[in-house]
Parts: C-alpha cells; sequence; structure tokens
C-alpha cells in the first residue's frame, strides 16, 4: 500500500518531457562524473605531491571561470532561439573538452580542455529553463527533484565505471565520458522537442544582454532573486571547496585509489536518489520550499564537519556516515532553491535567470577550489571542511531572510 502510495504521485508526476529530460540528466551527470576518481591522478602525471590539490584546484577554478563568462550569452541564445540549439551546442562542447583532456600529453593540453568545456557549459541552465517552460509553478519544485535523482543515478554509475576505467589507464574515462556526450546530442536530437514556443521567446538578442555585470544587475532588482542567489553562492562555494578536494583528502588521509574514490562518490549518488527523488517530493508539498532550503542548508553544514573530522579519525565508517548527511542536506537544498529561482522568474527571462543562477554558480566554482587547496595547504586537510561548514551556516541566515511567500509558489 505504501508503494503504491508512492508510486501513483510520481506516475502522474512524470511526464513524457520530464522523462526524457531525466535521461538527458542521467547522460549529462554520468558524463562529468566518469572523469571524477581519475583528474587528480592526470594531474599527478605533471606535478609534484605536494601542488597536487592547489592545481587541481586551479583547474577546476578555470573551467569555472569559463562557464560564468559564457553563461549569459548561452542563456540569451536559449531565450531567443530556443532551448534545444543551446543544449546540443554544450553537449557538443563537453565531447570535445573531454577528448583533449584525456589525450594529454602536457598540463597545458588538460587546461584547454576544461576551458573548451567551460565556455560551453550551458547544458543545465537550457535543462533547468525547460523545466520552467512545460510546468505549473507548484511542481516544478518536485520535478527538479525528479531530475537531481536521476542526476544521481548518474553520480552512481558515472564514478564507479570511471574508477574501474582508470584501472585500466587514466584517460579511458575521459573518452567514455565524450562518448556519453555524443550519445546524449543523438538522444536530445531525437527525443526532445523545443519546450519553449516562439510566441514566447525573447524577440531580440541585445549586446547588453551578452555582458555579464549588465545580466545580474537586472536579475538582482528582485528582492527574493538577490536573497536566493546570494544563499545559493555560499552553498555552492562551499559545495565545491569539497567537490574539488574530497579526491585528495581520500588519496592522502585514507589512501584509496581511482576505485576507492569511486565508491564513495557512489554513496553520493544512492543518497542523491533517496533524497531528490524521495524524499523532496514527499516534504516539498507539505513544508514549501523555503523551509526545506533551510533545513537543507543546515543539514549539509553538519556534513561539512563530520568530513572534516577523518582527518583526526580516519575511518571508512565516518567517512560513509558523513558523505550521507552532506548529501542528504544539498538533496534537500537544491531542488527547493531551483523551485523558489524558476517561479520568481518571468517566462520570457527564465533562460537568463537560468544562465545567471548556473553562472553565480561558475563564480562560486572559480573561488571556492582555491580558498580550499590555500586551506589545506597551510592549516591541513580538514580546514576547508571546517571552513565549509562555517560558509553554509552564513547561508542560512541569509536565507532566513527570505519572506514565507515563497513558500505558496
Amino acid at each position: 500500500m505504501h508503494r503504491q502510495s508512492l508510486a501513483a504521485p510520481i506516475a502522474n508526476l512524470l511526464t513524457d518531457r520530464t522523462a526524457i529530460l531525466a535521461v538527458t540528466v542521467f547522460l549529462n551527470v554520468s558524463g562529468f562524473t566518469i572523469i571524477n576518481p581519475v583528474v587528480p591522478l592526470l594531474v599527478g602525471s605533471y606535478v609534484p605531491e605536494s601542488q597536487l590539490a592547489l592545481t587541481v584546484g586551479v583547474i577546476v577554478s578555470v573551467y569555472a571561470a569559463c562557464a560564468f563568462l559564457a553563461a549569459p550569452l548561452l542563456g540569451a541564445l536559449s531565450d531567443r532561439y530556443g532551448r534545444r540549439p543551446v543544449l546540443l551546442l554544450s553537449l557538443f562542447g563537453s565531447a570535445v573538452g573531454y577528448v583533449v583532456f584525456g589525450i594529454g600529453g602536457a598540463l597545458w593540453v588538460l587546461f584547454a580542455g576544461r576551458i573548451i568545456d567551460g565556455l560551453t557549459a550551458g547544458n543545465l541552465s537550457a535543462i533547468y529553463a525547460s523545466v520552467a517552460d512545460m510546468t505549473a509553478p507548484a511542481e516544478r519544485g518536485r520535478v527538479y527533484g525528479l531530475l537531481g535523482a536521476a542526476g544521481g543515478v548518474g553520480f552512481m554509475f558515472g564514478p564507479v565505471v570511471g574508477g574501474l576505467l582508470g584501472e585500466f589507464s587514466p584517460s579511458a574515462p575521459l573518452f567514455a565520458a565524450a562518448v556519453l556526450s555524443l550519445l546524449n546530442m543523438v538522444w536530445v536530437q531525437l527525443a526532445l522537442g523545443e519546450t519553449l514556443p516562439p510566441e514566447r521567446r525573447a524577440k531580440d538578442l541585445r549586446w547588453h544582454q551578452l555582458n555579464v555585470i549588465s545580466q545580474f544587475s537586472g536579475i538582482f532588482s528582485d528582492r527574493t532573486l538577490r536573497i536566493a542567489f546570494a544563499a545559493s553562492f555560499l552553498f555552492y562555494f562551499a559545495a565545491t571547496m569539497m567537490q574539488s578536494n574530497i579526491s585528495v583528502l581520500l588519496i592522502e588521509v585514507l589512501r584509496f585509489g581511482s576505485l576507492g574514490i569511486g565508491m564513495t562518490l557512489f554513496v553520493v549518488g544512492v543518497m542523491d536518489i533517496l533524497a531528490q527523488g524521495v524524499l523532496t517530493h514527499r516534504l516539498l508539498p507539505r513544508f514549501g520550499e523555503y523551509r526545506l532550503a533551510r533545513v537543507g542548508l543546515m543539514i549539509n553544514a553538519a556534513g561539512f564537519l563530520l568530513i572534516g573530522a577523518i582527518v583526526w579519525l580516519p575511518s571508512v565508517w565516518l567517512l560513509i556516515a558523513a558523505i550521507v548527511v552532506f548529501t542528504l542536506g544539498d538533496g534537500l537544498f537544491m531542488p527547493a532553491m531551483n523551485g523558489i529561482v524558476a517561479n520568481v522568474a518571468p517566462d520570457e527571462m527564465q533562460g537568463r535567470v537560468q544562465g545567471a543562477y548556473q553562472g553565480q554558480q561558475a563564480i562560486a566554482r572559480i573561488f571556492g577550489p582555491l580558498l580550499a587547496a590555500a586551506l589545506a595547504l597551510n592549516l591541513g586537510s580538514g580546514a576547508p571542511y571546517w571552513t565549509g561548514a562555517l560558509i553554509v551556516a552564513l547561508g542560512v541566515f541569509i536565507l532566513s531572510a527570505l519572506r514565507k511567500t515563497g513558500e505558496s509558489r
């Protein structure tokens, strides 16, 4: 009986287009998580171990800087010409970037691969804007949760496959990621219809829309968006500190190889499915986006503290507990905040707002990894995670200024 009560609303919510987007998200997340276990190993071929954390952080930051610069253009293009062309362009850019990174041969080639991928990183903003195009405001948070669960499946699949492939060759996961991106292009071309009809598209494309500063200044005129963006920025800033450093922590403290790193990220995927696919679906109608986002941040902060404690108590069981708590928090926060942002944005600005939302995440990814690397080098391996807990706690404080009117949207 319980299974039927859970399955029925999910089946009703999972429309054809939602299912198509879920497959797209799965392939997309599988692609970029396949490479996670081997990035430190590939970079380690060109730098001494003492510089590994810093170099990985710089590579992540360079990708994020390129994504930040490209976000306004890709968002504006999707508002003017539709979501599908931008999504196809982004997937093609990812495939090229993965191939270049996989070929390697020199450190600058690795940077070139991430730059190419970053300059075309508009896939998630196009997907999120597509959800806003085709769903009612009350349903958006739950659809984002289902897409997050699809991403969780990709997070399970990608790192494990990447870890296994990495045992044969560190470059193999990069070429596998490129193949997945190309398969995703075929899937989008064949299965996904355009979600933004011509009558709802922006009438023109002006140069000021391509300027990063003017893009944000126009969006920040809305108070709810200002607060939501600020809280999200702090969350993603801290999250990227963890994401860029966790593989290094596992290598240095627990002596994990690529397979161990992949299995750790498998646990992240399992929790993403549970948090975004099951818990968010059930809790959003009861508590609303605002409360769920705030609780998610609180849980996420506790997860940071537990990860930092691994330095004092190196234990696989503590690692699993920390990952479960950490991922539960971000699994509740992300779909709730996506719903808040999508519901506030006007229909004709969904692409721009989603592009800016991804852009501010890119800003966080520029500086978060650099701070994590600096803290790890100067204060020890646990410092990025204790600092991350403080940053997320500040996000809870800022989010408390968001009026509860967002809960009924």
